[in-house]
């Protein structure tokens, strides 16, 4: 029953939360409610999965959270401009361990509130406003700006030469980064054989 035109929203978040829905200032109660109602008559969030249980079992679940998908996938674009490789990698990774330890029950262990404090440190930049399009279910990127602190710079980031990083220093960087490659290579320890053809030759 979701619409057949594109509906469009927009999202203001200020330190990895959204403060604002299509311009108008929110409580987090609000943002909440008004992305479940946008998102869901959308078809967005739904979803089923064969969960591991604590226990060891497998279970299936069915689940609907139009809103926080919505504004998961809004976020994410804010965090893709302002974290390096790095920080993404350690977000993720935190992110992980906390969600398991929600999953788990164990909210108020001293791992699970160390992580949560590393989040919202990595969090602080993350200011931005985000437009979506929702059609079916999809949610498709527009627009990302008022990003006071991403790193993304288009001239770095040309293959060409600009004014910003000169391509060539890209050789200077890709024979520093060799030269592991090649000694791991002069000790036998890189095997160039496809691992699929090597695998059906001992099966």
């Amino acid at each position: 029953d979701a619409p057949d035109a594109v509906e469009e929203i927009t999202m203001k978040f200020e330190k990895g939360r959204c403060v604002a829905i299509n311009g108008k200032a929110m409580s987090p109660l609000e943002v909440l409610q008004t992305c479940n109602k946008i998102a869901g008559r959308n078809g967005m969030g739904l979803s089923q999965a064969l969960e591991n249980r604590i226990l060891g079992t497998k279970s299936r679940g069915v689940y609907e959270a139009p809103g926080m998908e919505l504004l998961g996938q809004g976020v994410t674009y804010v965090y893709q401009a302002v974290l390096d490789r790095r920080s993404t990698g350690l977000f993720k990774h935190l992110a992980g361990h906390i969600s398991d330890q929600i999953y788990d029950g164990r909210y108020f262990d001293p791992s699970t509130r160390c992580a949560i404090n590393a989040i919202w440190q990595l969090a602080e930049p993350a200011t931005g406003t985000v437009k979506l399009g929702m059609i079916k279910g999809h949610a498709h990127f527009l627009s990302l700006t008022d990003v006071p602190h991403t790193i993304y710079f288009e001239a770095d980031s040309s293959m060409e030469a600009s004014e910003g990083l000169n391509p060539v220093s890209s050789q200077g960087y890709l024979e520093v980064s060799s030269v592991e490659a090649k000694a791991m290579a002069k000790a036998g320890l890189i095997d160039i054989e496809s691992v699929w053809a090597k695998r059906r030759k001992t099966a």
